[in-house]
């Protein structure tokens, strides 16, 4: 038995805490800044949701770049913009977020704010499903609905790209064309 192991190994847990009450509070903040936004939401203040949501967006919050997309998408408390919406939905969707890539997914398969492409839409329905909860059955049913319109060697493509994972593309800044 090494006696001076257990020395390092108290220091290595103390550091390790002490980075992980250092790193709560921001957490804690940004869940605070997150539920506000949905609560905003929930009450149909869409000005104030939005404005909460974008600073958290910008700091790479999936769930807040989902509400954003979704609100771009419908013109609530923003103006109505698809590309913006499809921008946002991207970002959610690199980082795995299974209802953006639903969502985003449902964009290329009707070509709003972005080219219809039945392949693309394929894939990020069927990354949707892998991880998604409660709403699966339903998302199974648009994503094989979507699928209906693949040839075979479409769908094929479509498997592998999801299997591979979607290209990456730049998220920010969203170009809106103006």
């Amino acid at each position: 038995m090494n006696l001076f192991a257990r020395p390092k190994r108290r220091s290595a847990w103390f550091a390790l805490g002490l980075l992980v009450c250092l790193a709560a509070p921001a957490d804690l903040a940004v869940a605070d800044s997150f539920r506000k936004g949905a609560a905003a939401y929930e009450r149909h203040d869409y000005m104030r949701a939005s404005a909460i949501f974008f600073d958290l967006a910008v700091a790479g919050d999936a769930r807040a770049q989902t509400y954003l997309g979704y609100m771009y998408e419908y013109g609530k408390g923003v103006p109505q913009n698809f590309v913006v919406s499809a921008g946002w939905y991207r970002c959610a969707s690199q980082q795995g977020f299974a209802s953006a890539q639903y969502f985003l997914g449902l964009m290329y398969d009707k070509g709003r704010g972005v080219p219809q492409d039945y392949v693309l839409a394929y894939a990020l329905l069927n990354l949707a499903v892998a991880g998604a909860g409660r709403e699966r059955d339903h998302w199974v049913i648009v994503r094989d609905a979507v699928n209906s319109k693949l040839s075979l060697a479409e769908r094929s493509q479509a498997q592998q790209l999801a299997f591979q994972g979607v290209p990456q593309q730049p998220c920010l800044p969203i170009v809106t064309g103006y």
